[in-house]
């Protein structure tokens, strides 16, 4: 049996490796020069494969039953056995993130690739696929100047993040043509755009906190770790974890903002009693300089212009509670409006795609074209930052190519 994987990310290698361990022919077509290219550029270089709290919560999708199932089939215990048994030594890190112990995404990719040699899986690279037909029984799997056959066809191709690795919804007209629906894709962990006056002076300042999205005073979702303010706004690994939630409400038009929370692990009260103490000890500095080795020096003037001070120069000893409350209103929750997000080229991760309901739960065969399977981020399937879009690339890449060689 012939089968052809179109595209040859993290969800493709995988889907190659298990059909052809399961006695397939198995060639995969990459648009790029060569295979894998994604994978490379996951956790800053150094790919957490998955996260030991894996839990279908931290997915999303219109209709995510499918992913429940796929990812009970290839579970979190196989995917450690799968690359274990490769050679790849698991790292176990922050917040449950699984990495290669010599903590190289390098390292993920090459064991994939030892494999695929050893399994005598083709590669076609720099081979764009611009159609996809059936015909009797055959798939005709047609680039530019080329066209190849196949018994069973994998899409692989990725959604719409990072286009310059690959991933550019090419897949999207290609499921299109067999007549699955697409739901509309969307940036899933990406840098938010918010107003304001300051972000120039406090780009490149990074700080522990805690950031929510809110919708007048609703919170949409809320997430703690390292956050960075940059010229254009918010970044950092909470702040992509929100932006799902965050975009998803300024499609629908609504205005969303975003809170920072400076100082998550003190209370309002706590963070009172501190500041009113330095303030008695420094009384005869200036607020500007009584906050110097309190917060970073270019986060002082905004933060005391938006706490509403005009003269800086104030003694810090002449500040009654209420003053110093509006400080601490800036530095527990300081709030934006989100004006947007950054490009398809920043995104890690696609939200939408094709419509999950229009495949085999079980199997991820196409319930519009026998033969034919979908896997990875082109499903309308996105999972939070950590290591869960990885698993389910895995996952989903794993159950499409064991039932496509199953198949008959």
């Amino acid at each position: 049996m012939k089968t052809a994987v179109i595209g040859g990310g993290a969800s493709g290698l995988m889907a190659a490796i298990a059909a052809a361990r399961n006695g397939s022919q198995v060639t995969i077509y990459e648009k790029m020069n060569r295979v894998g290219k994604k994978i490379l550029a996951t956790g800053n270089g150094r790919c957490n494969y998955t996260n030991i709290n894996m839990s279908i919560d931290r997915y999303h999708g219109n209709n995510i039953k499918p992913a429940e199932n796929i990812l009970n089939f290839f579970d979190l215990n196989k995917t450690l056995s799968f690359f274990e048994d490769l050679g790849i030594n698991p790292y176990v890190g922050e917040l449950g993130k699984v990495y290669p112990g010599s903590l190289q995404a390098s390292s993920v990719l090459n064991v994939l690739r030892y494999e695929a040699e050893r399994l005598n899986i083709k590669e076609v690279t720099d081979f764009e696929v611009v159609e996809l037909r059936k015909n009797k029984g055959v798939f005709s799997i047609i680039g530019y100047t080329k066209a190849y056959e196949a018994d069973n066809v994998i899409l692989a191709t990725g959604g719409r993040a990072s286009p310059q690795l690959g991933s550019d919804g090419s897949g999207y007209e290609l499921a299109k043509s067999f007549g699955h629906k697409i739901v509309e894709p969307f940036p899933a962990l990406v840098q938010l755009r918010l107003k304001g006056k300051y972000f120039r002076r406090m780009s490149g300042i990074r700080f522990d906190g805690r950031v929510k999205g809110l919708t007048d005073k609703n919170v949409i979702r809320e997430d703690e770790g390292e956050i960075l303010f940059t010229e254009y706004g918010i970044s950092g690994p909470p702040v992509l974890q929100i932006s799902r939630s965050v975009i998803e409400e300024l499609n629908m038009g609504r205005k969303v903002y975003v809170s920072v929370d400076m100082f998550p692990d003190l209370s309002k009260v706590e963070l009172y009693d501190i500041l009113s103490l330095r303030f008695r000890k420094i009384s005869y500095k200036s607020i500007e300089d009584g906050l110097v080795g309190f917060i970073n020096n270019r986060l002082i003037t905004a933060v005391l212009t938006e706490a509403g001070f005009e003269d800086l120069n104030i003694k810090c000893g002449s500040l009654n509670k209420k003053e110093i409350y509006k400080i601490i209103d800036i530095l527990k929750e300081w709030k934006f409006e989100v004006a947007g997000h950054n490009t398809w080229q920043q995104a890690q991760s696609t939200a939408g795609g094709v419509d999950a309901s229009e495949v085999n739960p079980e199997t991820l065969e196409s319930l519009k074209t026998k033969g034919l399977y979908i896997a990875g981020e082109l499903l309308d399937v996105d999972g939070d930052c950590g290591g869960f879009n990885l698993q389910w690339a895995w996952s989903s890449g794993y159950t499409a190519g064991y039932f496509s060689s199953t198949s008959v």
